[in-house]
């Protein structure tokens, strides 16, 4: 074979490549405002913790110059945020697994069984979607209260999991459906009971939901202001969205340090969003084609 017959083949990749239409010019335009519009004011928030008040002042949407690292240092040296740290873990981290679990769980019965009733209960976890946690926050409150669990973790956690598992349960139930029934024929000729289908199939098929709904409740989680708010009232149960607004009043005249606080306290949200953003979309298109 000839080398002029070897650079045949890439010949119709490199016209190909030429000729694709990278869009129009006002669409780019458009997206580089919209991203401007949400990063700025991040940026806003995390170069101010690197100046100094006087800076601030005089000149608002300044650089840092120079650049005062003393802010974060102070930040990171206390332990009130280290504290509210481990409390925003442990609400996300428990609040998480047990929605992930309960709503497989749910999920593969709504998906897999056929009992009288169904219809209703999954219509009642399309309904929780549309019922915010505004709205239930008085008597929520009188609940928790009742129970004795104000001033404790677990009266934020279990909440939290009721209110997150409708979003689990719809995004599960497309995902187990689209398990073929074939599989768990052949499951069943070779011995599997019900559970080890569950544990062996659909467990491992599923885990492209269950990343996208437990990344879902981590960061609701994480960034719930609004619970901890009504239900924490002393200082060593804060979580993080707490802390900053308890810091802020504490330390009102002291922006800087604020805006350190503050950009700190993003920081894990942000990261755990970007590490795991393709599994979100892919997630949530695999929910919609089942």
């Amino acid at each position: 074979m000839s080398a002029t017959t070897v650079g045949i083949a890439p010949t119709p990749l490199r016209k190909a490549r030429k000729g694709e239409k990278w869009g129009s010019p006002l669409t780019y335009f458009i997206a580089l405002v919209f991203i401007a519009l949400c990063l700025a004011p991040v940026l806003y928030i995390v170069l101010g913790g690197f100046r100094s008040n006087s800076q601030i002042t005089s000149s608002p949407a300044g650089l840092p110059n120079p650049w005062k690292f003393q802010n974060y240092v102070d930040v990171l040296t206390g332990s009130t945020f280290w504290v509210e740290v481990g409390n925003s873990a442990i609400v996300g981290i428990v609040t998480t697994a047990v929605v992930v679990v309960l709503g497989l769980m749910v999920s593969f019965v709504l998906a897999r069984y056929e009992f009288r009733g169904k219809g209703a209960m999954y219509a009642l976890f399309a309904a929780g979607l549309m019922f915010p946690l505004t709205v239930a926050i008085t008597p929520l409150y009188i609940l928790v209260k009742d129970l004795g669990l104000t001033n404790n973790l677990a009266g934020v956690i279990l909440p939290q999991i009721g209110f997150a598992l409708p979003t689990t349960v719809i995004i599960l139930v497309p995902f187990i459906k689209a398990i073929p029934v074939e599989l768990e024929e052949a499951a069943a000729l070779d011995g599997a009971s019900r559970l080890g289908f569950f544990f062996r199939m659909v467990m491992p098929l599923s885990i492209p939901g269950v990343v996208t709904t437990g990344i879902l409740a981590f960061i609701a989680s994480w960034n719930n202001y609004l619970l901890p708010l009504f239900i924490l009232n002393d200082q060593s149960t804060f979580t993080l969205p707490l802390g900053v607004q308890a810091f802020s009043s504490q330390y009102s005249v002291d922006t800087a340090k604020v805006l350190a606080f503050t950009s700190l306290s993003m920081i894990p949200a942000l990261i755990f969003f970007a590490l795991f953003q393709r599994q979100i979309v892919g997630g949530l298109t695999g929910a919609v084609k089942g």
